[in-house]
């Protein structure tokens, strides 16, 4: 980790949390710790990523307002769902999926859910970083165990799609679509994605980590830092749901989807993902590992979730592969 922020600035963080201007004497005077103190840990706050304005006469301030996830807050909002789920909240960790796969190591049971405020090595899908800032994202990782073996868990993360777009347009976010195999769109760019790490026999039980990670917005400094179009739920929703409600959300459709899959594999939500696809008919360039790229129609998935692509008069079928398109 490259920047750990110490328990003084998490309690200006929370000071600040608000987003508007406060002097660095009446941080000071609330801390009971001197003005220096203040200003070397927004420092420490700024080597961490978080973005902090500082303004002539008037102190500082965050460049977005957050409000911290709260367990107490996401488990109420959970009902009956919460006895599925055991969750933990962490201010700071490099990357929730490594910190739940030791865990997972160690026994940890099914349902546990770990959320972290600001990480500092956040992964994504072939081994890109995952970007964020304070407050600005949801991001966690669920541990979820099932008693068949890693090769009846074929389309996974596309059963995970659903239940995150389900999440998505259930609090009017209706323009979250889907992008095979792994990422939450919507026609601006990414949304969000998923990670799914797993441990166990091919044909025994197993533990998976699912990892998950959604722009709730996206301030111009981070957007910069991405290399690929992105957008944010704030960008198609002038009501974005709190991130605690939205996280208890996510968990309800999360565990619907994983029972559902774990009964019946993809086929049940095969038709849903589809629903949600957005490339579904639409031609597509398909860049393949091998450095090879295929053009043609998307035509949806098969069974084991693998892309189907017409291309001429032949239909083939990919597990692996990077979309793009020229049309939308």
């Amino acid at each position: 980790m490259k920047t750990v922020l110490s328990a003084r600035t998490w309690q200006l963080l929370q000071l600040l949390a608000d987003g508007k201007f406060q002097s660095g004497v009446a941080l000071a005077a609330h801390l009971k710790v001197s003005r220096a103190t203040v200003f070397n840990a927004l420092q420490q706050a700024e080597a961490a990523g978080v973005l902090v304005q500082r303004g002539n006469g008037r102190g500082y301030r965050l460049s977005e307002a957050w409000t911290a996830l709260d367990a107490d807050v996401i488990t109420a909002a959970l009902g009956a769902g919460q006895q599925k789920f055991k969750l933990e909240i962490l201010p700071q960790a490099t990357s929730s999926n490594a910190l739940l796969l030791q865990r997972a190591a160690a026994g940890a049971p099914s349902g546990s859910v770990l959320a972290v405020e600001l990480q500092s090595a956040g992964r994504g899908r072939m081994g890109r970083t995952w970007h964020t800032g304070l407050g600005n994202a949801l991001t966690f990782s669920l541990l979820w165990r099932f008693d068949c073996g890693l090769n009846a868990l074929s389309g996974l993360s596309l059963a995970v799609g659903v239940a995150i777009v389900r999440a998505l347009h259930a609090t009017k976010i209706d323009a979250a679509q889907l992008k095979w195999p792994n990422d939450v769109v919507c026609a601006e760019g990414k949304l969000g994605g998923v990670l799914i790490e797993a441990q166990g026999d091919m044909s025994g039980r197993c533990a998976v980590i699912i990892g998950i990670g959604i722009n709730c917005s996206l301030p111009l400094p981070l957007a910069q830092r991405i290399d690929q179009a992105a957008s944010a739920l704030n960008h198609l929703s002038t009501i974005v749901p709190p991130r605690n409600q939205l996280l208890a959300r996510l968990l309800r459709e999360l565990a619907s989807v994983l029972d559902e899959f774990a009964a019946h594999g993809l086929q049940n939500l095969r038709a849903e993902w589809q629903d949600y696809h957005a490339y579904q008919n639409l031609p597509i360039s398909l860049s393949l590992p091998d450095g090879s790229v295929v053009s043609g129609t998307a035509l949806g998935i098969n069974e084991r979730g693998e892309l189907s692509v017409q291309s001429g008069t032949q239909v083939r079928h990919f597990n692996s592969g990077e979309v793009g398109t020229t049309a939308r």
